[in-house]
């Protein structure tokens, strides 16, 4: 009798554990399936402007894209290129630059009219302005414009434009050649062919203005600034970069189609470009 009792107990011991093994293991399974956190996009806004006297005001404008799920720090630093001495990149750490920049703005203005302010005759704004937006995030690539404005007296304002894609699955940014393998002239005389496709706006008395009557250069190179969707590669120069001011920021189109060949096959395969 006293073994029998002894048997049931060892039994249901090792029934015991063996449960709490079992539930251990479905609860590192579940933690080994679990899904990649789904990519989240916040933004954050600032605009601030200060009355230095009565003849010269300064105004600090800035949006910022903040993404909550990206960690990794080479792809982050690349994201915020344009944000020097920049560590924390959360919400708040990007307010704290935000904060710190729009005062060294001002302090600077201040510092550097100090022997010509009186000199100003009419009120003048004087304007910093950077801005991130968002163009696309699809098939783990993150594409985004900055603009960059200011106004420190003169005719006028001057602006300029980066573009920048993201490969979120390698943590990396997207160069040129991750994308096409296009001798640098071919791709020069298609960008000079398509350059009146996307119009500028430009107008003057006459009417619409071609993008090609108002370039400054004989050949329109490749530049950093480009981004893409489905149907095209676009290239995105800023003012004074190819044409005159007036033309403004002018994009050039060219098809997936006239790249034919020369697709890197890893980005062919992702885009789905037939």
């Amino acid at each position: 009798m006293k073994n029998t009792v002894v048997s049931i107990l060892f039994s249901a011991a090792f029934l015991l554990s063996a449960c709490k093994k079992a539930e251990s293991e479905k609860v590192d399974t579940k933690t080994e399936n679990k899904s990649p956190e789904k990519f989240t996009l916040d933004s954050l806004k600032v605009n601030d402007s200060l009355k230095i006297n009565d003849k010269l005001s300064v105004n600090y404008t800035s949006k910022v894209l903040v993404f909550p799920t990206l960690k990794d720090k080479a792809l982050l630093d690349s994201i915020y290129y344009d944000k020097t001495g920049i560590t924390d990149y959360s919400k708040q750490g990007l307010q704290n630059f935000l904060d710190k920049d729009k005062t060294e703005f001002y302090a600077s203005v201040k510092e550097d009219s100090k022997e010509w302010i009186s000199d100003i005759q009419n009120p003048q704004t004087w304007e910093a302005g950077a801005f991130m937006k968002l163009i696309s995030q699809n098939d783990d690539f993150l594409q985004i414009e900055y603009l960059h404005t200011s106004y420190q007296g003169g005719a006028h304002d001057n602006y300029s434009f980066d573009a920048r894609v993201f490969d979120l699955k390698n943590n990396k940014k997207l160069n040129l050649k991750d994308i096409t393998t296009m001798p640098k002239a071919r791709l020069e005389e298609l960008l000079m062919k398509n350059i009146d496709k996307i119009p500028s706006g430009t107008t003057d008395s006459d009417g619409p203005v071609k993008n090609s009557d108002m370039l400054l250069v004989d050949v329109i190179p490749a530049n950093k600034d480009f981004y893409f969707d489905d149907k095209n590669l676009y290239f995105h120069y800023s003012p004074y970069e190819i044409a005159a001011f007036a033309a403004g920021d002018i994009v050039i189109p060219v098809s997936w189609k006239e790249l034919d060949g020369t697709i890197n096959p890893e980005f062919k395969k992702r885009m789905k470009i037939n």
